[in-house]
């Protein structure tokens, strides 16, 4: 809505309806509308899971506004959009609620859609939280594939704060395998790139990954 604030727009289409008899205009104003309550939705519901992140103290809301979300965007025809929000409903089980058995389809169905559009940064998200849950349940061989691709992925298009992360997450895994090598290869890694764009809460990973691998 280029030179028109949607408020306006939306106050235009509303006096059409209301005294113009425009039943059309119903219709044009809730393209406008969802196109603004999406983004908000996803805005609001990142906000909530960060907070989450801090305190883990649940919030249902935040499923709610990522679902909106989802439903908004797929109405609107946005497919990136809509891969994004189903990614945040499936981080929602899995990292919320603990349950990985829920979430996967909704971040194979986000990873279909955004690789549908060439959404690397949502691809990684995705196929990177497949990864966790397919480490969760031993599947060692190919959670490092699935987190290999998401740190190819987000080094492909600069995304070096989750580049970062990525590489702390193969360090856990490797960890786990009995790698320690490896894990400190990548933890080395990791804190270069973290350092290069001032990733600060990544370096403070860094340094707690460091020190369970070394217990």
């Amino acid at each position: 809505m280029q030179g028109q604030d949607w408020t306006e727009r939306t106050d235009e289409l509303f006096e059409a309806a209301m005294f113009g008899g425009d039943a059309s205009a119903l219709d044009r104003s809730d393209g406008i509308l969802d196109a603004v309550e999406a983004p908000l939705s996803m805005a609001r519901a990142k906000m909530l899971h960060v907070r989450f992140l801090d305190d883990r103290e649940e919030n249902s809301q935040e499923l709610v506004l990522f679902e909106r979300a989802a439903e908004l965007y797929k109405r609107l025809g946005d497919v990136s959009g809509e891969a994004d929000a189903l990614f945040w409903v499936g981080c929602w089980h899995q990292v919320v609620k603990g349950d990985d058995a829920v979430g996967r389809p909704f971040f194979e169905r986000s990873y279909a859609l955004a690789k549908s559009v060439d959404d690397r940064r949502t691809m990684s998200y995705a196929i990177r939280h497949l990864g966790f849950a397919d480490k969760n349940t031993g599947h060692f061989e190919q959670a490092r594939e699935r987190l290999t691709e998401s740190v190819t992925l987000r080094r492909e298009i600069g995304f070096k704060p989750g580049e970062a992360a990525g590489l702390v997450a193969l360090a856990y895994l490797a960890a786990e395998t009995g790698d320690r090598s490896t894990a400190f290869h990548h933890l080395d890694e990791a804190r270069s790139v973290a350092e290069s764009c001032d990733a600060k809460a990544v370096l403070g990973w860094i340094e707690q990954a460091h020190t369970h691998i070394r217990s």
